[in-house]
Formats: C-alpha cells, sequence, structure tokens
C-alpha cells in the first residue's frame, strides 16, 4: 500500500512510530498534485515551499516531544474561502485574484497548531454559490472517478483532493450542502457541524447564518479527529457557541445497538434515483442488522426548504458581498469614469454569472416592495423547519437519507438549467436551516462507477449520535482510491 492510500489517522500513527517521516509524507502528497493536477484541477495555489518548511518544522517537534495529537505532520489543504496569511484566498473569483489576508482563520490556526501541514488552497465554486464547482474563475475541477463528471460544490476541490490523494484531509464550508454532496460525489466523508460549533472567523460569508467550516478526509475516524481540534469557543465570532464536550472521537464505537434511526418517506420519493435509493436503503438494513431500530416516518416541509434556503441565501450574499466594489481590495477596473461607473465596471467584470444571479435575487427579496412578501415569510418558513426537525428528534437519535438524489452529474449538465442544479440539493439544504449537524459516508457506487452517499442527520449539539452510526457502518470497510488516483501514487510505505 503506497502512503497515499492511508487515511488522516493511520498516517499520524506511522508518524508517531517513526514509520513513514513528516517530510516523506509531504514529499509524496505534492508529487501526486504535480502528476494529478492538469487533469483534475483540485487547487487554486500549491505552496510546495512553504508546505516543505512547514514539515521540516513539525518533525523538529514531534521529534521534541512538543507535538503528541493523533493528526500531528499529515499534510492537508484548506478550500479557498478560508484566509490564510500571507497566501491568497480568492474565494476562486475575480474579483479577488490577489487578495492575501493579513491574518488566518480560527480553524486553520486550530489545525497548525496541532502540527498540520498545508498544501494550499482548494478550488471551489466562486464564493461557495454552486453545486458542481464548475463556476470557479480558475476552471473546473473534475472528477477523479471521472473526468467528464463533476465533483460536486462548492467545496468540490477540497473534496476531489481528498479523495485522489493530493491531500490526507481538507477544510470545506458548507453553506448549504457544500461539504457533504461533493462528499458524496467523490465518495469521501464529510461533517457539516451544528452551526455555532466552529469558528467562523477568517471564513469569508456566503450566508452568515448559514455557514460552517468543517473536515473532509476518508474515514469517520478522521473526521472525528479533524472536528475535535478545530471545535471551539471563539470570542471573534458572534455566532460561536461555548461547548462543553467536544470529545468526538469518544463516539468511535462500533456499537449501535437501541440507536433509533429513522428514514424520512419524504426522502425516498420521486426524483431520487433507483440506485441511490437501494444503496442508502441497504446501509439502513445493514445498521440495523448492528442493533439499531430503523423505521420510516413523515418529516413534512421538505419541499419548502430549497425556496427558503435560496430566498435567506441570497439575500445574506447581497449583503455580504456589497463589500467587493473595487474600493479596498481585490479587482478595480481599469476603465471607468467616477466613482459609481468603477462599482459597476469592477463588480460586473470580477464576478462571475451565478454571483451575480445570487445578488440579484437577494436584492430583489430585500427590496422594500417585496421584503414582507419573501424574505420575511423564508425566514418563518426556515423556523417551522426547525420544529418539524425538533419532532422528529423526540423520537429518533438520527435521521438517515440520501446525501444527494443523483450520482455525480456530468460537467455542463447543471449549468445549463441552475434551477435544477438547485434542486439537487434538497436533502442537504434543510440541515442548515436549522442549524444541525450533518454528516456524509460512501455506502457504495452506481453502474457507471460513480460513489454515492449516505447521509446521517443528528439534533443541535448531537454529532456524537451520527459519528456512532458512521463508524459502525463503515467498520470493516477500507478507502477505496479511484484507479486515477492509485496509478498516480508510486510511493510506497517502508
Amino acid at each position: 500500500m503506497s502512503i497515499l492510500e492511508l487515511t488522516a489517522m493511520e498516517l499520524g500513527r506511522k508518524i508517531k512510530k517513526r514509520e513513514i517521516g513528516v517530510v516523506e509524507a509531504t514529499e509524496a502528497a505534492l508529487a501526486q498534485i504535480k502528476t494529478l493536477e492538469t487533469e483534475l484541477n483540485c487547487y487554486v495555489t500549491v505552496d510546495e515551499e512553504g508546505a516543505r518548511r512547514q514539515a521540516a518544522k513539525v518533525q523538529d517537534k514531534i521529534d521534541g516531544g512538543m507535538l503528541t495529537g493523533p493528526l500531528a505532520g499529515v499534510p492537508m489543504a484548506v478550500k479557498d474561502n478560508i484566509c490564510l496569511e500571507g497566501r491568497p484566498t480568492t474565494c476562486s473569483s475575480k474579483i479577488l485574484k490577489n487578495f492575501v489576508p493579513a491574518y488566518t482563520a480560527e480553524a486553520v490556526e486550530k489545525l497548525i497548531q496541532a502540527g498540520a501541514v498545508i498544501l494550499g488552497k482548494t478550488n471551489m465554486d466562486e464564493f461557495a454559490m454552486g453545486s458542481t464547482t464548475e463556476t470557479s474563475a480558475f476552471g473546473e475541477t473534475k472528477n477523479p472517478w471521472n473526468l467528464a463528471h463533476v465533483p460536486g460544490g462548492s467545496s468540490g476541490g477540497s473534496c476531489a483532493a481528498v479523495a485522489s490523494g493530493e491531500c490526507f484531509y481538507a477544510l470545506g464550508s458548507d453553506t448549504g450542502g457544500s461539504i457533504r454532496q461533493p462528499s458524496s460525489f467523490c465518495g469521501v466523508t464529510g461533517i457539516k457541524p451544528t452551526y455555532g460549533t466552529v469558528s467562523r472567523y477568517g471564513l469569508i460569508a456566503y450566508g452568515s447564518s448559514l455557514d460552517q467550516i468543517g473536515p473532509v478526509a476518508r474515514s469517520v475516524a478522521d473526521c472525528a479527529a479533524i472536528l475535535e481540534v478545530i471545535a471551539s469557543y471563539d470570542k471573534k465570532d458572534s455566532t460561536s457557541i461555548r461547548r462543553e464536550d467536544c470529545d468526538f472521537t469518544s463516539a468511535l464505537t462500533a456499537d449501535v445497538s437501541g440507536l433509533r434511526i429513522g428514514i424520512p418517506r419524504d426522502y425516498l420519493g420521486e426524483g431520487l434515483d433507483e440506485e441511490v435509493k437501494t444503496a442508502v436503503l441497504a446501509a439502513a438494513r445493514e445498521l440495523q442488522d448492528k442493533g439499531a431500530i430503523v423505521e420510516e416516518f413523515d418529516l413534512s416541509l421538505v419541499e419548502y426548504a430549497i425556496p427558503a434556503y435560496y430566498v435567506i441565501a441570497s439575500a445574506e450574499a447581497s449583503s455580504n458581498l456589497s463589500r467587493f466594489d473595487g474600493v479596498k481590495y481585490g479587482y478595480r477596473s481599469p476603465n471607468y469614469e467616477g466613482l459609481h461607473d468603477m462599482y459597476k465596471k469592477s463588480r460586473s467584470e470580477g464576478l462571475g454569472a451565478e454571483v451575480k444571479r445570487r445578488i440579484m435575487l437577494g436584492s430583489f427579496v430585500l427590496s422594500s416592495g417585496y421584503y414582507d412578501a419573501y424574505y420575511l415569510k423564508a425566514l418563518r418558513t426556515k423556523a417551522l423547519i426547525k420544529q418539524a426537525f425538533d419532532k422528529a428528534f423526540k423520537q429518533y437519535d438520527v435521521i438517515l437519507g440520501p446525501t444527494a438524489p443523483s450520482t455525480a452529474p456530468r460537467l455542463g449538465e447543471s449549468l445549463k438549467d441552475p434551477l435544477k442544479m438547485y434542486l439537487g440539493d434538497i436533502y442537504t439544504i434543510a440541515v442548515n436551516l436549522a442549524g444541525l449537524p450533518g454528516m456524509t459516508v460512501p455506502c457504495g457506487r452506481d453502474s457507471s462507477g460513480l460513489p454515492i452517499g449516505l447521509q446521517l442527520i443528528g439534533d443541535c449539539f448531537k454529532e456524537k449520535n451520527i459519528i456512532r452510526a458512521g463508524y459502525a457502518y463503515e467498520c470493516g470497510r477500507k478507502y477505496e482510491m479511484p484507479k486515477l488516483a492509485k496509478k498516480a501514487a508510486k510511493q510506497e510505505v517502508r
């Protein structure tokens, strides 16, 4: 087995035992990036020399006994809407092409303190607005399982990089499924934590009431360990919550006896691909065989989640993105006459079509004539959706269902019909509206060989329930790399 086929936790253990060096692991990942990037385009920027310097420093700290955590020395990547001091952070947009932050996001700072080696910043849908990683100003990312298909989005670069061995884990952000959906399409594991669990300081905002940073990795154990590092109260973030229990790795037990799992009938109806349905129900039966109590129930209000989400998210986006106007930083049009013309041309030339569409939608629903009819109604719907989940969690510990209605679509298909792309988020969006934790775990592949994802949803601050269920399901399974990536991984473990 090559180094690149190891999970983050497996690599961390081998580094601790001196079986693999930090520099060796970093060089293996950099070599994989060099081999595959021309085809996959997972990264916006790669800092080879910075990663090598960091790897050498981390190795010295491990040798000196200063770093003892399970992820010390493991190379990783950061989604390009999460700030890293001194390195470009573009949100995959032309308007931020040359922006270099003067500070590092709190979540990244926590990982650096734990001994992470940062390889680079990953590609994404522009300003996290999209479900395919095709709206990036730096070109589309491709799915490592089939280059003719999308990796999902908006964290498609992070998920494709993890799947292909271009890093061992990554950070993504999830506003309406942007960690879970691409994790499903790329055959990796991703967690969206309870809103407020991970500091949003340093995350460039899309929808402030919905955005949450979370881990993408090759196993539930990896994700639990990463989440344990990055979860903390942060006074710099007004939405941060002080939690007493963030010991997520304690939930890594294969015992699900008595765990109550509900499957919403609403998630199994029209629009769900038959192969996806079969794989998800097979996973449910497997958990039932291990002692979980599994039954179907009616969740209700599912059909209202998408319109409510896109009204709220677009409204918040129109407010958050107003700062990108060509004045203080970012792209400024070279040809303009007067201040207002500079605003207009800088934003018209610097922002992509999908971002403009959502800003205009958000400005419309916030306008005086439509605020009550759309925005306030969406907020009331959001509250009703949260009530529906609260009712469900009185009966169940975990809600189980598909992550997406189908496997990864072909490149170019979704952009032809934006409304169809929005409908692809039907199973993930409600989790963000209700502020709940959700996780995607691979549960098979379709007849074309594309991965299928199982989604596990927990009540607020009950990440341990979904980690427990996900870990029990994946026990006995080994992470499998796409053939393209496996072929490129030449460095063998000693």
